[in-house]
């Protein structure tokens, strides 16, 4: 099982490769806020599934992560919530 450090760590390569032109903070952690701290909208979280996929070679159950999400009112997206949902997805 891959542990939160090594997800977190391949979740900020994974989006840095994603969005290469863009200016993310050099350190993220489990606190750090998807939408208002990286500032990634809706459209750029559903590419950044679909390179979570690809680099974890697996089709990942977003949308029903994204559901939840939605269903309790969500505003936005800590990092910690995505690295326990593929935790989980990963085994």
């Amino acid at each position: 099982m891959r542990t939160t450090d090594q997800i977190l760590g391949d979740l900020a390569e994974v989006v840095r490769q994603t969005f290469p032109d863009r200016d993310f903070p050099d350190a993220v952690n489990l606190h750090t806020q998807a939408f208002s701290d990286l500032g990634l909208a809706s459209i750029d979280f559903v590419v950044l599934a679909e390179r979570l996929d690809a680099f974890y070679d697996q089709r990942l159950p977003f949308g029903t992560f994204l559901k939840g999400l939605r269903d309790r009112g969500a505003n936005d997206l800590e990092l910690g919530e995505l690295v326990r949902f593929l935790q989980t997805q990963l085994g």
